[in-house]
């Protein structure tokens, strides 16, 4: 996967990157000060097919633990994300991350207790307040998509395991569960998979596990005790999405029954005026750019109110008719959860 690997001189003699670094053993080596004297400097296509990523390891500096922004999870309890690492080995075209670097390059962060010291602090202060504190990991990565060759799950579900106070939403679109399978399933520690209709995935999700391993993974983890939530999220429009959303949640709900589920996102597919520029220049032919879309509320480019609004209450709609409960439901990144419940 990596033939370049760059290694800060601090984590020369660090446990955990001299691992990471055996698993790839024709890789060349260099040893650097900092990661940001060199990721995200030169301009590298996002387009990741037949390239070859390089892979830095280091220090996650500055804030490692950030507020989240409004909508992000349930509503009525404080919601934050930490970063673990920069990039992802899939190629969703509607990615934000391909407006956010300059390289699709993998940065690993290796300093884990710095971030679970500040987690902690945060839980301390929410707790002091009577408040429940969400942590989300994978807000610039995937949550377990490279879990076999970092190894750090280990240390954040023992974190977790001291935080019943605190809970941990690993965000995914990977089937690699092996390390998570290895863990003692937690009540705090909840796994939440992205899911499209197969036909969406095979268009925008690229490189991807496909919705019958995904489904499968949920369907191992969820056997033995795993909490599930799931994310419909981004929802790419077209005029069968009703019929193909309807069918996604009956094969959903045969890997996991409806009752198990802990809660459920729709959002529709959204941009920031720097993503939409390199959706355009990355992926010209894109479904994404076959529907009219505009500046929306927050300054995020979407379908109009009318049409989002429209496509969420249907989506809602048939998720209650599958019998999840409505308090379960959330629309993630819109303005009025209300406005749905009320279409």
């Amino acid at each position: 996967m990596f033939d370049k690997i760059f290694i800060e001189r601090d984590f020369v003699s660090n446990n955990r990157a001299n691992l990471i670094i055996s698993k790839f053993p024709k890789a060349k080596v260099t040893v650097i000060e900092k990661v940001e004297d060199i990721f995200n400097r030169v301009k590298k296509p996002y387009l990741q097919k037949n390239e070859t990523l390089n892979l830095f390891l280091g220090e996650k500096r500055g804030q490692l633990v950030k507020e989240a922004p409004d909508a992000y999870g349930l509503s009525g309890e404080p919601h934050y994300y930490f970063i673990h690492a920069y990039n992802c080995i899939y190629e969703c075209n509607y990615c934000y991350l391909q407006g956010y670097f300059n390289s699709p390059d993998i940065v690993l962060f290796l300093n884990h207790r710095d971030i679970c010291n500040e987690i902690e602090k945060v839980t301390e202060e929410c707790t002091q307040k009577g408040l429940t504190p969400w942590f989300h990991a994978g807000e610039f990565s995937d949550s377990l998509a490279l879990t076999h060759i970092t190894g750090e799950l280990e240390i954040y579900h023992e974190l977790f395991s001291r935080l019943p106070n605190a809970k941990l939403e690993l965000r995914t679109k990977s089937a690699n569960i092996k390390a998570l399978l290895e863990l003692a399933p937690k009540k705090n520690i909840i796994t939440t998979f992205s899911l499209s209709p197969a036909d969406k995935i095979k268009k925008n999700d690229l490189q991807t596990p496909s919705l019958k391993a995904r489904l499968k993974a949920i369907e191992k983890l969820s056997a033995v005790g795993h909490p599930i939530g799931i994310h419909f999220d981004p929802v790419v429009y077209d005029d069968d999405f009703k019929e193909k959303y309807r069918e996604l949640i009956s094969e959903l709900f045969k890997s996991l029954p409806a009752e198990k589920l802990e809660y459920i996102s729709v959002g529709v597919v959204r941009f920031t005026k720097d993503v939409f520029h390199q959706v355009k220049k990355n992926y010209p032919g894109s479904e994404l750019l076959g529907s009219e879309l505009i500046k929306s509320f927050d300054g995020k480019i979407r379908y109009n109110r009318p049409m989002r609004l429209w496509i969420l209450s249907t989506i809602k709609e048939l998720l209650l008719e599958a019998k999840v409960q409505e308090s379960k439901i959330y629309l993630c990144m819109e303005e009025d959860d209300q406005l749905v419940a009320d279409t």
